[in-house]
Order: C-alpha cells, then structure tokens, then sequence
C-alpha cells in the first residue's frame, strides 16, 4: 500500500474497533504515559533519541533570532527531565478551555475569549473531507490526533482519548516535525516538511501547521490562565 491508503486503511479500522471495543480508563491512562514519555525522545532537526531507521542528510541551519528578542535565552523546555518515572500531567477535564479558559479571558480582556475560541474552533474543523487525491473522507480522526498529539507534548491528558491512536495514525518523520514546528519553528527545514504525507497537497500540509500553532497556543494558555485562576482564588 502506499503511504496515503495505509493511513486511510488505519483510520478506518481505527473507527471500526471503536465501535466494537472501547478500552478501559487505566488502559487510556497508560497509553498516554507511554506516548508522553516517548515525545521526549522526539529530537527536532529529524532524529530521535534512540536508533530507528530515519533521519536527514541536510544539516539543520542554527538561526540566529537573539537580534529579535528581548530574551534570547527564552524558548521552549521539556516539561519534564528524561528517565522520570512519573511526568507532570496536566488533566484537562480539570481545567478546559470552554468551561474555565474562556470565561476567564473574557473576564480579563473583553471579548477576546469570543475570538480566540472562534479562531481555535475554525482551524480545527477546517476540511474540504479529502485526503491528497480521495474525496468525501472524514478527517476527523487525524485532525484530533495532531491536535491532542501537540498538547500530549505539554502533558496535557484528555481522559476520554484514547492515545494509541496517535502511535497509529502519525508516522516518526511526522512527529519529528511537528515537534520541531511547534517548539523549535527555526529549525524547521524543506527536508523535514517534504519528509512525511508526500502524497499529500500543499494546502492540507498547510492545515497540519495552522493545527501545530493554534494547539500550541491553547496549551499555553491553558497553562497561564490555569496559573491566574489559582492565584486569584
């Protein structure tokens, strides 16, 4: 099968076993301990922490960005040190965007919880139902694995995901990328991006990076106004 049928074929059994079987809460739970540690092994600049078959010949070019910054030194950081046995895990059911985030943005700043949850809600339901050249596919599946696969990376859980549907359906090279995309966008190269759904058209690869971004940026702001809500209680 080609890249492109052997996702499809992996979405639709993906959606075949849900409706058989569902699994448990401490199987989910324990699925997404796993994809969490593993997302620290994720490497950007195409490599990862332990031996697999995979990896570029072209060098990642070091930007220099301190001359646009206030603070270079700040950037992204792993949540968490590797070999940890247990990984802080922010549980959304505790603290979600629609039932705390949003109210308490407009709270702070009027109106702008309309706008960031129009802005969220429009990016993540964007689709035309196609896959590269097959038309009239539900992409919902691949939509919600990108999304919570970006906010895993943030130990953020979601109890009613089942994340083993993360290791189906995003392949090495693609989670390279998005880990790189979302927290070191320098380093991103044309290599990285041409690595993963060549079958794929630019404007849905397009869509994958508005998805990287606007998750990335509901995570952190789940983090800071989760942050406010405690320190205003």
């Amino acid at each position: 099968l080609s890249e492109l049928e052997a996702l499809m074929e992996r979405m639709k059994r993906l959606q075949e076993d849900k409706e058989d079987e569902e699994a448990s809460q401490e199987e989910m739970a324990t699925r997404f301990e796993k994809e969490k540690k593993e997302s620290l092994l994720v490497i950007s600049g195409g490599i990862w922490a332990f031996p697999v078959q995979f990896s570029f010949d072209d060098e990642v070019v070091s930007t220099d960005v301190s001359r646009y910054v206030e603070d270079p030194g700040f950037g992204y950081k792993d949540f968490a040190r590797r070999g940890e046995d247990h990984l802080p895990t922010f549980r959304a059911q505790d603290y979600t965007w629609e039932n705390h985030g949003f109210s308490l943005v407009n709270r702070l700043y009027s109106d702008i919880g309309h706008l960031l949850d129009e802005k969220f809600r429009m990016v993540y339901n964007l689709t035309y139902n196609t896959m590269a050249t097959h038309e009239d596919v539900d992409t919902t599946t691949l939509r919600r694995a990108l999304f919570n696969y970006v906010h895993c990376m943030y130990g953020i859980r979601y109890d009613d995901y089942d994340y083993g549907e993360v290791n189906q359906l995003l392949e090495r090279s693609l989670k390279v990328y998005i880990k790189t995309v979302t927290c070191y966008p320098e380093r991103t190269t044309k290599r990285m991006y041409d690595s993963y759904w060549r079958q794929f058209k630019h404007s849905e690869k397009v869509h994958v990076n508005l998805l990287l971004m606007e998750a990335r940026m509901q995570a952190e702001l789940l983090y800071a106004l989760r942050a406010i809500t405690r320190h205003l209680t």
